[in-house]
Parts: C-alpha cells; structure tokens; sequence
C-alpha cells in the first residue's frame, strides 16, 4: 500500500515550487471573481471588452480560465477597474523557511 500525498490546493499539487503555487492560486482567484462579475453584470464578452480595455479575445481567455496568459498584477487591475476592492492577505509560515544562502555583490560566482 502506497502512502498518498495530500496538497492543500490542486496549485500545490502541480507545480514546481510554493511560488509558483501561490501566484496561481492568487490569480485564478481574481480570474474566476472577475468572471463571476461579468456574469453578474450581464455583460458580453465584447461589452466586458470595452470596459476593462482589453480585447475581445482577452476577455474569452480570462472567462476560459487561461490562468498562465494573465499576470497577476493584471488581474489586480481589471479586478480594480470592476470596483472590486482587490488586496493582497499574508499570512505569517508555520516554521521558519529554510534560509538562503546569501549573495555577496561582487563575489565571484
């Protein structure tokens, strides 16, 4: 019997590092709130186009849920643009993170 692994979010289970992880879980966050916002209002892609300033297109890739096409600060913006009262929530590590060995300026590498 094999011992399965638990992930606290699918981002964690996919990708490579806790980084990456938690930019996507940020931004599909926004990505799916700002559908839902689209949705609400009645809005066509098109309509939602000329709102944010963006393209048509865009709009179906943000709808699509195409996470890795939108950067966050992006999403923070359109999410803005909506009134949506985006923020940024941190929470303090359960332990402290391995540190990093630290770069010296001029160091040779």
């Amino acid at each position: 019997m094999t011992d399965k692994q638990r992930f606290s979010s699918v981002w964690d289970a996919i990708e490579d590092n806790p980084e990456n992880a938690a930019s996507m879980r940020a931004r599909s966050g926004l990505m799916m709130s700002l559908t839902e916002v689209i949705r609400q209002q009645g809005m066509t892609q098109a309509q939602a186009a000329v709102f944010f300033g963006v393209t048509q297109p865009r709009i179906s890739d943000l709808m699509r849920g195409k996470v890795n096409l939108f950067s966050l600060d992006t999403l923070i913006d359109m999410a803005a643009t909506a009134g949506m009262g985006p923020t940024v929530k941190v929470s303090m590590p359960r332990a402290a993170p391995a540190k990093r060995p630290a770069r010296r300026v001029g160091a040779p590498t």
